[in-house]
């Protein structure tokens, strides 16, 4: 009964949407969480003979079961992403998940690295081995940049500019932009192409991608992740930190430095510019000091 259902939601997500495969498959995933919780307490129903009762009782059930405010969050929203398809497809007629409210969920600010944290970070690596002036590309990069981690590993080779001082960046949804890339950033790519990668047995699938492990292969998430990790505890970094840090941390950067929002917003390839403004309360300090300076009172 679901099942059909869930093979045109995951069609529609992959085709009309654009999403990755990786968020196609969340969203399934929140549809399966339902479908379980359905088997559980016995209730064989259609999605269109849920009502609205129906999803707050799962929702006390997830609650119960210690899902955080955020998890819950994100499980609404697939649950209406699938309520929204079954309304443009005619299965549906009224939406009984339109007025179904999630926890309140407090913006974390993200852990962010300090300028002379990532010099450290970056000094820390052994240029003495192979991948060490490939590693060095692949954190300056993340940081000239303010990349996600996946848009890093799919970087390819004709999609820099090199005498422009551009990247053209495919991120979430099949969105393009183009970011500036910086001179050191750039430096280090051509130095890791010229004299590194050359002497790598490239896979054919492979042979437009900037950084490849030594077997000629797309670097992995993971891969990076471990990079980041393995650097930040040999100089006894306490910071929490992945690659999105060196995202954020971009970001923050630019605007305590006086960068314009939108051209941040930009830039990171945010849809919405509240996403953004995140970013805005991280630099407390500069903004007390702004306050203190210029206004009339003080």
């Amino acid at each position: 009964m679901w099942s059909s259902y869930l093979t045109g939601f995951k069609t529609f997500l992959k085709i009309e949407k654009s999403l990755s495969p990786h968020s196609v498959e969340a969203y399934l995933n929140d549809i399966k969480k339902l479908t379980a919780w359905l088997e559980i307490t016995n209730r064989n129903c259609s999605p269109g003979e849920l009502l609205l009762k129906d999803f707050q009782d799962f929702l006390k059930w997830i609650n119960e079961l210690g899902l955080s405010p955020n998890s819950q969050a994100r499980l609404i929203s697939g649950i209406k992403a699938f309520y929204h398809y079954l309304l443009l497809e005619n299965v549906i007629t009224t939406d009984p998940t339109e007025l179904l409210e999630g926890p309140k969920t407090g913006r974390k600010l993200p852990d962010v690295l300090d300028v002379n944290e990532i010099n450290k970070l970056i000094s820390a690596i052994d240029l003495s081995k192979p991948e060490g002036e490939r590693n060095k590309a692949i954190l300056e990069t993340l940081y000239s940049c303010g990349l996600r981690v996946s848009e890093l590993v799919n970087l390819k080779i004709s999609n820099i500019y090199f005498d422009e001082g551009f990247v053209r960046i495919t991120g979430k949804g099949n969105k393009e932009r183009l970011v500036p890339i910086g001179s050191i950033a750039l430096k280090l790519i051509i130095s890791y192409l010229e004299n590194i990668r050359v002497h790598v047995p490239v896979k054919k699938t492979c042979t437009d991608i900037v950084f490849l492990n030594r077997r000629g292969d797309k670097l992995t998430r993971v891969m990076i992740f471990t990079i980041i990790k393995n650097l930040a505890a040999s100089i006894g970094l306490k910071k929490k930190i992945s690659p999105h840090t060196f995202r954020h941390s971009f970001a923050t950067h630019l605007i305590e430095g006086g960068a314009d929002l939108r051209a941040v917003q930009e830039m990171l390839g945010h849809e919405s510019i509240t996403t953004t403004e995140i970013y805005t309360h991280l630099d407390r300090e500069y903004l007390r000091s702004t306050i203190l300076q210029y206004h009339p009172r003080n």
